[in-house]
């Protein structure tokens, strides 16, 4: 089970706005997310409580560490803050745990600090790139055009305040599904629908996305009966009239025939990927309306910008992403993982490719990228890390190869604190990385 972490998140408002921060997209946790500022709770953080009327029944540690994170990300203590009088209220807001099936699980305790003055913050760039009051009116405008990347709890917060700014206790912060009837499902960007069935995926992922874009459903793949019935539960609350499958591995499309069937549904897909689903199961497509679609073909509208088929090959050669017009966002499917590590293998993944493919994507520079398995991060630097990682890999595997190692003989050495139930597809890789270095002369 994933560990939960302690977290304060540092509401402060003054008359109806709210003081908010977009994320570095160089963070591990929540890259480029907007939220108040704040951070995990640490020893000793009790030592920052300060005995007050206003800090009457708060709990010390949390209250401290709200304390402390103020000091390190705002320059600000708001103990003296709250002893000079500038704020006139603070309030244990509410609590919010990240769900299951994120890998980073935090319990976020949300303070709010109400400030009868704006007083001058000091902005942690490492933490930050955008920090700045707002009305929570202005926050929303933004999240409903596509502009903001916020997990649930802190769209729910900015909504409430914005409707009452009155409101010291929100009981509803958390992200609540009934597990036994549907699946979990996400907004985190507006008209991008995240939902997230248990599917056959390579461990540690247990889930593949399947997104909702303007009419659109992208490979869904619910593991069993029982999955597809919840997930069948969950797009009652939505409508869609295309399937898309991003490729053809079975994680992104097992029992999508199904659904286009009961749904009476067109499905689209790359013309390598019906040719290969064909070949391994050759009536798969036969009570279904296929239709082809490749490299800038327009499929449907996201918040009135067209969105756009790129074909993104190299873990398979005929994956397709989507984006829109603005460069707003991109579903990059197996590309990265948000969990796990990408597997380029066999006659269709390509490690030539899968280099070129990357470095098209981060020149495109969208603002937010979305994997198949994990939560949309923004910017593109986990597909530079992603890409700089494979670099430092292939001289690894090129040194080797050059000092006369097997295949075997790596894998042992480069993966020798790795499950090994996951060597045959690490294996995977490094053939593919020999056989990048072969064609490029590097190594006979």
């Amino acid at each position: 089970m994933t560990k939960i972490i302690d977290a304060v998140s540092i509401v402060m408002t003054c008359g109806d706005e709210i003081f908010a921060i977009q994320r570095q997209n160089f963070l591990k946790a929540f890259p480029g997310y907007w939220a108040p500022p704040g951070g995990k709770v640490e020893e000793k953080d009790e030592d920052f409580f300060l005995v007050h009327p206003l800090t009457e029944g708060l709990n010390p540690k949390l209250f401290g560490a709200a304390v402390r994170e103020g000091k390190e990300e705002l320059g600000v203590d708001l103990r003296e803050e709250i002893s000079s009088g500038r704020i006139e209220r603070v309030d244990f807001l509410g609590l919010a745990i990240t769900p299951d099936f994120n890998p980073y699980r935090f319990a976020t305790h949300f303070f709010r600090f109400h400030f009868n003055v704006k007083v001058p913050f000091l902005i942690d760039t490492n933490e930050a790139q955008k920090a700045d009051w707002q009305t929570c009116s202005e926050l929303m405008k933004s999240y409903e055009e596509g502009k903001i990347l916020a997990v649930p709890p802190v769209i729910k917060l900015i909504q409430t305040l914005g409707e009452n700014p009155d409101v010291r206790k929100m009981d509803d912060l958390n992200f609540d599904y009934d597990h036994t009837k549907y699946v979990p499902y996400i907004e985190n960007v507006k008209g991008i629908v995240q939902i997230m069935p248990l599917s056959h995926t390579l461990p540690p992922a247990s889930r593949t996305n399947a997104f909702l874009i303007g009419g659109i459903l992208l490979d869904p793949s619910p593991r069993d009966d029982a999955e597809y019935e919840k997930f069948k539960n969950t797009l009652a609350r939505f409508s869609f009239s295309k399937i898309l499958l991003t490729h053809h591995h079975p994680d992104h499309h097992e029992r999508s025939t199904r659904l286009a069937f009961e749904f009476n549904v067109p499905m689209l897909m790359s013309q390598d990927t019906h040719d290969r689903l064909t070949k391994i199961i050759p009536n798969y497509f036969d009570e279904v309306e296929v239709i082809i679609v490749k490299d800038g073909d327009v499929v449907t509208r996201w918040l009135g910008h067209d969105v756009l088929v790129y074909e993104v090959p190299g873990h398979d050669r005929g994956q397709i992403a989507l984006a829109d017009q603005t460069m707003s966002w991109f579903i990059a499917g197996d590309l990265f993982q948000g969990v796990g590590t990408v597997v380029i293998g066999d006659d269709e993944g390509d490690m030539a490719e899968y280099f070129r493919t990357l470095e098209k994507v981060i020149a495109l520079n969208p603002r937010v990228v979305f994997p198949s398995h994990g939560i949309g991060l923004g910017g593109t630097n986990i597909l530079q890390t992603t890409l700089d990682h494979r670099r430092a890999r292939e001289n690894q595997i090129m040194t080797m190869s050059q000092k006369g190692m097997t295949v075997d003989q790596m894998l042992e050495e480069i993966y020798q604190g790795v499950n090994k139930a996951l060597w045959p597809y690490a294996r995977k890789n490094i053939v593919k990385h020999l056989v990048k270095l072969k064609d490029e002369k590097k190594i006979v």
